[in-house]
């Protein structure tokens, strides 16, 4: 039902200053009709006038056209139920004291007894979300979308009078549930918020993360990171398992501190070749509430690989020498040495090069550059060389390392391209380094003591046991600190500066490789006491470290690599491919296609764009829909080359069972809306409440005639045809 009225909001001084504008108003119309004349022109333009001023005070007055519309339909309430995943979590304790999951709860209150004094008086509906949605992805989860639920509501019903909202508050998608409340409390709109479940953890222990690398090379370390979560409220001491098809091939004793996150690393020797599914476990253990997340599953190729090392030094000291003797060993490594002496020249044998590989083709296929006590200079590197090798790790992915000696040749490298690429700042006036008599030891850091490089034993008490027995050293580098970004792994034991410890292990990303400084000449003499142990162990995991990117897919002519190596649905994935043509060379004319074929069955074919510098390299990136396998092709028709390999996508979980209700969130959008927040014990005190509520206040609409633009536009149009009479009348 409709009802029209005019308001107006007189006061007491509006009324004055009206009355008074009126009378002077009327006096002056009256003084001007009198001194021309009393023509009948100047009574109708004084008419005007007065017409003018009494729509100016009306104006003060604030005059409104309001509409008012009063609902006589049956008001309607509608109950919202949450039966997204995380509704599963059991955490609802009844009243018998068996907990139930929030689902099941909530299923128990649908039947028509609990709302039958809301129905009597309301149209009552119940609407689910979220909606089902129609994907092709068998991964896809509907995610929880409170607001847009609210609102969905709100649209769709004019007569709406309240909202039950029965869920835990976990959303997880669209905007924040307060936009909507906002709007539904100036409709006067109440929202009853009822939390199902716990707003604190239940007890369990989780297997939250594992970092799987996507290959694997056989019978070397393959490092698993994996974090635990605990929410016990004591210590647990278990043990950590990796099972594939043969059973049990690795394990890994920890122990969790009550209600705390630990992060650790279990290690993997393949023994075979081929592509393997693993589980990793934990135990479950007795009062846990959710055994579910006690296992993660991942994949990963096992194969051999041949990596390609290339040594460039100075003079054949003693870490040079135990060093090449490591690699010529290494069944996995295949060693060149480039040798340049001083005063005798290039040195010769059968593993040595007779120059620099000056070609890009022949220094591309290098996995790991070790830079020696060599320079920028005659007889050693040059300007082109160190930019050379600048590109080899920035474009092709490889590593570098560099092993400063007591000649201080390396400074001079600061003048060249390789000084980007330098992890820490070097002390230019003290070329020579620092040599003492005592001798001082190399102490990990928090980064140094979980990172790959530094594990000499699969356990990290026996692992920092063992750093702390190597032989140490009596001569440094001349290192200030190191630069921004850089990891440091070991610092020297003692000496410092006003940056703090002395970093001589660094390690840095730089472009698409690697990069590590050594900043002493004895880890040699790791070999003491237990020969190769431990030397041929660091050194094998430097290159395989450094080299890992490298080979994450290559055939002939082509190699792949992806960034990040473990991605996930909806992050930007960055596709690299160095390309080679038919005579070998880096590809310098062409194009080079990505075709992307995802488990849906979905393709997306991408142009790869070529990078300058001439070495091959075509970049490019793409953000995958869907979560599973992927299939890559990358083909280049010109070199009739074509790669085919596999991409892992994980598909996160939207919904997840186990965290608490999040009574905030309900709190807050009842305040907002003017209504009540209670828990699930609650359900029935809050039934009545919308039982009781008032009758729908009526709604509405007013048109502010004061403050209208065509309002406005009159006053100005009169004053408008009143100045022009006056000018035609010869009053101006």
């Amino acid at each position: 039902m409709n009802t029209l009225f005019w308001t107006t909001a007189i006061t007491w001084r509006a009324a004055l200053a009206g009355l008074i504008l009126l009378i002077g108003s009327l006096w002056l119309s009256i003084s001007t009709f009198r001194r021309h004349g009393a023509r009948p022109s100047i009574a109708l333009l004084e008419a005007l006038r007065s017409i003018i001023v009494v729509l100016l005070v009306l104006t003060l007055f604030q005059p409104e056209l309001v509409r008012e519309t009063k609902e006589v339909r049956r008001p309607a309430a509608v109950v919202l139920c949450d039966i997204s995943g995380s509704m599963e979590t059991v955490d609802v304790v009844t009243n018998n004291a068996a907990a139930v999951s929030r689902r099941e709860w909530l299923e128990s209150r649908r039947p028509a007894q609990f709302w039958s004094s809301l129905e009597e008086r309301y149209d009552l509906s119940f609407q689910d979300f979220p909606e089902a949605v129609v994907t092709n992805d068998p991964e896809e989860q509907p995610g929880t979308d409170i607001n847009a639920a609210l609102e969905r509501v709100m649209l769709r019903s004019d007569r709406l009078r309240a909202i039950i909202l029965l869920t835990d508050g976990d959303w997880n998608q669209g905007r924040a549930p307060i936009f909507t409340a906002t709007r539904l409390g100036m409709r006067n709109t109440p929202v009853y918020a009822v939390a199902i479940g716990s707003d604190r953890y239940l007890p369990d222990l989780e297997l939250e993360d594992v970092h799987a690398p996507a290959y694997g090379l056989i019978d070397e370390h393959v490092s698993l990171p994996f974090a635990v979560q605990s929410r016990l409220q004591r210590d647990v001491s278990t043990t950590v398992t990796i099972r594939s098809s043969a059973g049990v091939v690795a394990s890994k004793r920890i122990v969790v501190p009550a209600m705390a996150r630990v992060q650790e690393a279990i290690f993997l020797i393949p023994q075979k070749e081929g592509e393997f599914e693993f589980t990793m476990e934990l135990p479950v253990e007795s009062d846990e509430v959710l055994p579910d997340n006690n296992t993660r599953k991942f994949s990963m190729s096992l194969r051999r690989e041949l990596l390609k090392v290339l040594i460039v030094e100075s003079l054949p000291r003693w870490e040079y020498r135990f060093l090449r003797n490591a690699l010529v060993r290494d069944p996995g490594v295949e060693m060149k040495c480039l040798l340049i002496h001083p005063e005798i020249g290039i040195g010769t044998g059968s593993d040595y090069l007779a120059a620099f590989p000056d070609i890009r083709d022949e220094l591309s296929q290098y996995d790991v550059v070790f830079v020696g006590d060599v320079g920028i200079g005659e007889g050693e590197l040059t300007v082109e060389q160190a930019e050379l090798l600048k590109e080899l790790v920035q474009q092709q992915g490889s590593g570098l390392v560099f092993l400063p000696g007591r000649r201080g040749r390396q400074v001079s490298l600061l003048s060249s391209a390789l000084s980007d690429l330098m992890p820490v700042t070097l002390d230019e006036l003290q070329e020579g380094g620092f040599g003492f008599g005592v001798e001082a030891e190399l102490v990990l850091t928090s980064r140094g003591r979980d990172h790959l490089l530094t594990l000499l034993a699969s356990d990290p008490a026996a692992n920092q046991a063992v750093w702390n027995s190597l032989p140490g050293f009596n001569w440094h580098s001349q290192v200030i600190k190191a630069k921004p970004g850089a990891d440091v792994l070991a610092v020297h034991s003692s000496t410092r500066n006003q940056f703090g410890r002395l970093p001589l292990l660094v390690a840095e990303d730089s472009g698409n490789g690697k990069v590590l400084f050594m900043g002493t000449d004895s880890a040699w003499r790791w070999r003491r006491g237990v020969e190769d142990t431990y030397h041929y162990r660091f050194w094998g995991q430097v290159v395989r470290w450094m080299a890992h990117k490298r080979h994450l897919a290559h055939t002939e002519g082509i190699r792949f690599f992806y960034s990040p190596e473990a991605p996930k649905r909806g992050d930007t994935v960055f596709l690299h491919a160095t390309v080679f043509d038919e005579t070998g060379y880096p590809l310098r004319t062409g194009t080079v296609d990505a075709l992307i074929m995802d488990a849906t069955g979905r393709a997306d074919r991408i142009r790869l764009n070529p990078e300058p510098g001439g070495w091959g390299v075509f970049t490019g990136s793409f953000v995958p829909r869907s979560g599973g396998e992927c299939e890559v092709v990358i083909e280049c028709p010109g070199a009739g080359r074509r790669l085919v390999t596999r991409m892992n996508v994980e598909s996160p979980k939207k919904e997840v069972t186990g965290r608490p209700a999040r009574f905030d969130v309900l709190r807050e959008i009842a305040a907002v809306t003017r209504g009540r927040f209670g828990e699930h014990t609650e359900l029935e005190e809050i039934i009545g409440d919308v039982a009781l509520l008032g009758e729908m206040s009526p709604v509405e609409e007013r048109l502010k005639l004061w403050c209208h633009p065509a309002w406005g536009a009159l006053i100005v149009l009169l004053l408008g045809v009143y100045w022009a009479g006056r000018k035609m009348m010869g009053l101006i």
